[in-house]
């Protein structure tokens, strides 16, 4: 029943493929993988904007290597969230096919780790956000549009995973998943207009 996609292929084709593939027909890669890619891309940012801030803020090289910590934990997200969101595709398409006793569980556990993975990207988008934000006040001038540029593409993806956590789970307001993702997307928000501001 599981499609099979290899632990890494995201990560290692080229970019062109991989847009590719998001176009495609088939159900993965989706949202949540472009969540993925785009936090991981606004992590690159960050850091490079942290390397050329050095001279001008002190805790520069923490920075770099809080941006390269974070880029390391959510660019495998989008390989996770694809294969997990096929995972939920599957069962869906074929939930007869699963014995009656075993559905809803099988159908419950494969939307919660569906879940799962975009409440740990968006975590991650929050906290690029942060670290971006903070760039842009403290650090190189010259570099300031470009750690703005990653508090929005931060926010956005955070916005993005957040969404999917909310749908995957079909979850109520009261729900302390949902509670969570939404107060880091506010979080994001907060940070990314703070980073505009001050880059104007």
């Amino acid at each position: 029943m599981r499609a099979v996609m290899s632990a890494e292929n995201l990560l290692d084709e080229p970019l062109g493929e991989f847009l590719d593939r998001l176009a495609g027909r088939g159900p993965a890669p989706a949202g949540g993988s472009a969540a993925a890619i785009s936090i991981a891309m606004a992590a690159g940012l960050v850091s490079m904007v942290a390397r050329a801030s050095r001279r001008h803020w002190e805790e520069a090289g923490g920075a770099i290597g809080q941006a390269q910590a974070l880029r390391a934990r959510v660019a495998p997200l989008a390989q996770a969230d694809a294969d997990a969101f096929v995972d939920a595709f599957m069962i869906l398409q074929h939930r007869d096919e699963v014995e009656e006793r075993y559905r809803d569980q099988k159908l419950s556990e494969a939307l919660e780790k569906a879940a799962e993975i975009p409440l740990k990207i968006a975590e991650a988008g929050s906290d690029i956000a942060c670290l971006g934000a903070e760039l842009v006040e403290k650090g190189n001038p010259e570099v300031r549009a470009d750690a703005a540029a990653a508090c929005v593409l931060s926010a956005a993806g955070t916005r993005i995973a957040a969404k999917l956590v909310e749908v995957n789970l079909a979850a109520t307001d009261e729900d302390p998943r949902v509670r969570h993702v939404r107060s880091l997307v506010e979080v994001a928000e907060e940070a990314s207009e703070r980073a505009l501001a001050a880059a104007e």
